[in-house]
């Protein structure tokens, strides 16, 4: 992964709004904020849930009247946000965790989408499916069949004649391509307007 730099220019492109900004930003702390969560969250959907609070939490902060006094500092102010809102996600899910579940109703689903779902547009899901394409037929059936279609690991290990372990090689293999590819254009220097 190649690491950026950031500069008063960026940061106030990104806190008004700039949407080349802002799908560079997802995509490069998105990836950051994975790979640090990855080994230190429970679930997938955690780490979803925590990266969504992260960027909302930036954002607001950016866009308020102190804003951020030293915008070469954003990564650090991303990672220490993101360790905050992780923290606060595991104190809060033990205080629930210690109620009687029997006794609470399930929220309702929140029909407003989160910061994180207003940056993915009809931009981004071409850029994935522009990405695929660009994959080896094999990464891309993996990626399609495991990961999109969520299909059998073990009749796609029929198809393809091998065994699980070897699929999680492949498997693993397909995804570092993909990643490569996303984070080569992610990369690309963010077009001013």
């Amino acid at each position: 992964m190649e690491f950026c730099a950031f500069d008063e220019s960026y940061v106030e492109r990104l806190r008004a709004g700039d949407f080349r900004t802002q799908e560079h930003f997802a995509a490069y702390f998105g990836e950051l904020i994975r790979v640090k969560l990855r080994s230190r969250v429970r679930s997938q959907e955690d780490v979803e849930d925590i990266r969504q609070e992260t960027f909302g939490r930036v954002l607001r902060t950016l866009r308020s009247e102190r804003g951020l006094r030293e915008p070469e500092k954003l990564g650090a102010f991303v990672n220490a946000t993101c360790n905050n809102v992780r923290n606060e996600y595991y104190r809060s899910g033990a205080r629930e965790g210690s109620l009687d579940n029997e006794t609470l109703a399930p929220d309702p689903p929140d029909p407003t989408p989160g910061a994180l779902d207003r940056l993915i547009s009809s931009d981004v899901q071409e850029q994935v499916r522009e990405i695929l394409d660009r994959l080896s037929e094999r990464d891309r059936t993996l990626i399609r069949e495991v990961l999109l279609e969520e299909r059998s690991k073990d009749a796609v290990c029929q198809e393809l004649g091998v065994d699980r372990d070897y699929l999680r090689v492949l498997l693993h293999r397909a995804k570092q391509a993909f990643k490569d590819r996303y984070m080569e254009r992610a990369a690309r220097p963010v077009a001013r307007r």
